[in-house]
């Protein structure tokens, strides 16, 4: 079989060469690490047809790879090697732009900060970003039905997707591109592969929802004291201005100190030190009023209140780009401060402010020394609650050893509150187990009656989302 993909596919679409596959057998972390018996990287939809067909017919797994910038391993194949890492790279062509439908139609391995330029060239958008923009890829981000900062407003990968084209188990090719807005015939196999995480096909391309473009934006720091404060403060700017707000970053002080840490040429926004700190952004079309006034007298009214401590509102882009940076570099300093015990989790809105108080609390003393960070996206539930270990201890052999007890413990914290052990990285390797241990036994066997309807031979990207009866 080997033989006949290198030859269907060339040496820019094959390779067994230990250089030029070890970049890609590893999560974006560097925890888990696999092998694959090669690394393909077909350049159209027909070669990755041909790829699934070949696979089929010898039961070969596949795992399908965009960017590679995921967190939960659900990219990375198991270290058997037996497996096809089968890469979406090199199909990285906007195919269509379309003003009328408001509509981007674009192949799975285009980089997410391209289509966004893309869109501007038409005078639209792509409204959903993150901090690996200029990495993640897009059949990754409908893989693992990808958030963002911009949720609050447009929704999840989920929302934003229009139409699909995907290579089935079987090697059947789905059409699925035309962009309907009304279609209502039965089940929607669009909205199965998105957040499927390559376990029921491979998606070579999707239409996607473009929105106008920005006309004028405002972007504030503001510094306050509980999560409550914060919560009240979105729902006050959100009656003010309609629909113009569209993200509500929450990072406790903890977190804002470790990207000053880590992350060169940053800086704190505001001259005091506040246990909260929160980053909005209001946006309108052009001719649309601007938001910038209406932020500006909302947080000078709850600055007077007592419900804020302090704020500034962005003079330049520059310096919106610069608050935009401490938020999206959170990431990226927690890395480079060490192993950490990580979790993407959801509440209802509601509940986020008790649980960033209540969480961390019964966290730290359960587990002695520990250190929480919890931060992310209070308007539509989701935390990034992260817990770093004791600072004197080995980080390391501390994750490995206290990490699973930690990840147990958070995970039924949230779910008594009726939450979610995954917002918006997915399942994926690492979660699969606490997935297993904390869903309910109908979830669990929907999930797995679907993986064997289309996917009998289990061939694709197995060990992942679904786990084992």
């Amino acid at each position: 079989m080997l033989t006949a993909l290198e030859r269907r596919l060339g040496p820019k679409g094959f390779t067994r060469e230990s250089a030029d596959m070890d970049p890609w057998l590893s999560d974006w972390r560097g925890r888990v690490h696999g092998r694959a018996a090669a690394l393909l990287s077909p350049a159209d939809v027909d070669e990755v047809q041909a790829i699934v067909r070949l696979a089929a017919e010898n039961r070969v797994a596949i795992v399908p790879q965009g960017g590679n910038s995921g967190m939960v391993a659900g990219a990375t194949p198991s270290v058997e090697g037996n497996a096809l890492l089968l890469s979406l790279r090199r199909m990285n062509a906007i195919r269509s732009l379309s003003p009328e439908d408001n509509v981007a139609v674009a192949e799975a391995g285009v980089i997410l900060s391209d289509l966004h330029e893309a869109a501007l060239g038409i005078g639209r958008r792509f409204p959903l970003s993150l901090g690996a923009k200029g990495s993640a890829r897009i059949g990754g981000l409908i893989s693992t039905n990808a958030g963002g900062t911009q949720v609050l407003r447009f929704g999840t990968m989920r929302n934003l997707v229009v139409g699909i084209e995907a290579i089935l188990p079987s090697g059947e090719r789905f059409d699925g591109l035309s962009a309907l807005r009304k279609d209502n015939r039965g089940y929607d196999l669009r909205q199965l592969l998105v957040g499927a995480e390559g376990t029921l096909g491979v998606v070579t391309a999707a239409s996607l929802r473009l929105v106008p473009a920005i006309g004028a934006r405002a972007v504030a720091w503001i510094g306050l004291a509980t999560p409550h404060q914060a919560l009240t403060l979105l729902r006050r700017l959100e009656a003010a201005t309609g629909d113009a707000i569209e993200s509500f970053e929450a990072m406790p002080a903890n977190a804002l100190a470790m990207v000053l840490r880590h992350i060169p040429g940053t800086r704190a926004p505001l001259a005091g030190t506040h246990d909260w700190n929160i980053l909005v952004e209001a946006t309108a079309p052009a001719g649309a009023p601007d938001p910038v006034d209406a932020l500006i007298a909302q947080l000078a009214a709850a600055a007077e209140e007592g419900l804020i401590e302090d704020a500034v509102v962005a003079a330049s882009e520059a310096q919106a780009d610069a608050f935009w940076k401490l938020r999206e570099t959170i990431a990226e300093a927690e890395r480079a401060d060490g192993p950490a015990a990580k979790h993407d989790i959801s509440v209802p809105v509601s509940a986020v402010p008790d649980f960033l108080i209540e969480a961390r609390a019964a966290v730290e003393t359960r587990f002695a020394g520990s250190r929480v960070v919890g931060f992310g996206h209070l308007g539509d539930g989701n935390i990034h609650f992260n817990v770093l270990p004791p600072a004197d201890a080995d980080q390391k052999a501390w994750v490995e050893t206290q990490g699973p007890a930690v990840n147990a413990f958070v995970h039924d914290f949230v779910a008594a509150r009726g939450g979610s052990l995954s917002a918006e990285h997915g399942i994926g390797q690492l979660k699969l187990a606490e997935f297993a241990r904390t869903a309910g036994p109908v979830r669990l066997h929907v999930l797995r009656a679907i993986k064997q309807a289309l996917d009998p031979l289990g061939i694709m990207n197995p060990g992942k989302l679904v786990p084992p009866a």
